[in-house]
């Protein structure tokens, strides 16, 4: 998840503009170059056959102009209240992972932490929470294209043990989509070849993009009968995204959380999603369960938890939503076929030509073709123009249109996910 945690998490920052005789001096809060900088420890401890992944990361100053730090180079295990230890793995600049941990769920674990400056932390020791299947995602779709419409998505669940009572869910969306064109040709530098799109390396023009949840999706029972959650918002996509143009796909993970648990999420939610107004909660500590053993007074973000997830996956296609017209990039960007710079010849499209003075011109050569035009920015061939006075019916042309209106691997993938119907 994408939590956005910094170091005025606790603190209101109040501005003061000194004015005298029409001058102002201008006023830095201190807090805007603290240089405390707290870790922040992000995951769950999965104790079925799926991966643990743990994120680790450093609050900076406002005036950092970034989120976060990740913190590298760090050990971390996760540990069994009988001593059993499991060391993760550092997969990438302040993420730690480890496969299959299959955990007996009679025990209690915590996640210990050794920093790379000789820090030690750890969390509470706590108890192995299982989630119960998620029964359902399902999606209903609202309105025409108007302000407010799109698609609406929702999870469904129930504990037959009725032990579970409170639930988080994340989920990581992925959905197809293609470029502005749709291009048959490519140039090697100093010729025009036909372009096979059925090699994936090949095709510029179907590509897919993910992401990941952003907000802190909570759900209790606790004041029900029965541990049942029926329909609970999870995402909703706008009727004029990208996402719902072709194929959309989301996988939804679910999460059994202790009242302890859910208590920090719901305290960190306030503190990140609902700030802005005189009339919204105001900034508090959070209480989490992971503490600093070599300085007890130092801060620590996070909550750790054990326990399986849930998961599954829906996809949703283009013909099952009303005719939305969705705005793209590429409509953002006013995306059209390259012109000639001729006058005679000032089409969309770029010719071997004979100019004015009679003088043979090659725009093939002058725009697409780099190394022999040597072009700042090379336009990319789409189609083929065909001499048709002729019986051979010869190229003597090209559409072409910029990269960015072209090729969709600037904004995605062209490799499809294993999973993609």
């Amino acid at each position: 998840m994408k939590y956005k945690y910094h170091l005025l998490t606790y603190l209101l920052i109040a501005v003061t503009v000194l004015s005298a005789h029409s001058c102002r001096k201008l006023y830095n809060p201190p807090a805007l170059t603290a240089p405390n900088s707290y870790l922040v420890v992000e995951g769950a401890i999965n104790s079925g056959a799926d991966s643990t992944i743990i994120k680790l990361s450093r609050t900076v100053s406002v005036s950092a102009g970034m989120k976060s730090s990740p913190e590298k180079n760090a050990f971390i295990a996760v540990n069994g209240d009988q001593g059993a230890s499991f060391p993760l793995t550092e997969i990438k600049p302040g993420t730690y992972a480890i496969a299959s941990l299959n955990l007996d769920k009679t025990r209690k674990y915590r996640l210990s932490i050794r920093t790379s400056d000789g820090k030690q932390y750890a969390s509470d020791f706590v108890p192995v929470v299982d989630s119960p299947p998620i029964d359902s995602i399902s999606f209903d779709s609202n309105g025409s294209q108007a302000s407010g419409a799109g698609v609406n998505i929702y999870v469904s669940t129930h504990d037959p043990a009725n032990k579970v009572q409170y639930y988080r869910w994340d989920f990581t969306e992925t959905w197809e989509f293609t470029s502005a064109f749709e291009s048959a040709f490519y140039s090697t530098g100093d010729t025009v070849l036909v372009r096979n799109n059925t090699i994936d390396s090949n095709d510029i023009y179907h590509c897919w993009r993910s992401d990941s949840s952003s907000s802190i999706l909570l759900g209790s029972t606790a004041k029900l009968s029965k541990s049942i959650v029926v329909n609970q918002p999870v995402n909703f996509i706008e009727s004029t995204s990208e996402k719902v143009s072709h194929e959309y796909s989301i996988l939804v993970r679910q999460y059994a959380l202790s009242s302890g648990a859910y208590n920090f999420y719901t305290m960190l939610r306030k503190n990140t999603e609902q700030l802005g107004s005189i009339f919204d909660a105001q900034p508090s500590q959070l209480p989490g369960n992971i503490h600093c053993i070599s300085n007890p007074s130092e801060p620590v973000l996070g909550y750790i938890s054990a326990g399986t997830v849930s998961l599954q996956r829906i996809f949703i296609m283009e013909q099952q939503l009303p005719y939305w017209r969705p705005i793209t990039y590429y409509t953002i960007n006013n995306c059209t076929l390259a012109s000639a710079a001729d006058d005679a010849n000032g089409t969309c499209c770029l010719f071997h030509y004979r100019n004015k003075k009679g003088e043979i011109e090659n725009q093939v050569d002058e725009y697409i073709n780099y190394d022999k035009g040597h072009p700042v920015d090379p336009l990319i061939p789409i189609g083929a123009i065909l001499d048709y006075t002729t019986s051979s019916r010869m190229v003597i042309g090209y559409t072409a249109a910029s990269r960015e209106c072209t090729d969709c691997t600037l904004r995605g993938t062209d490799i499809k996910p294993a999973f993609w119907k």
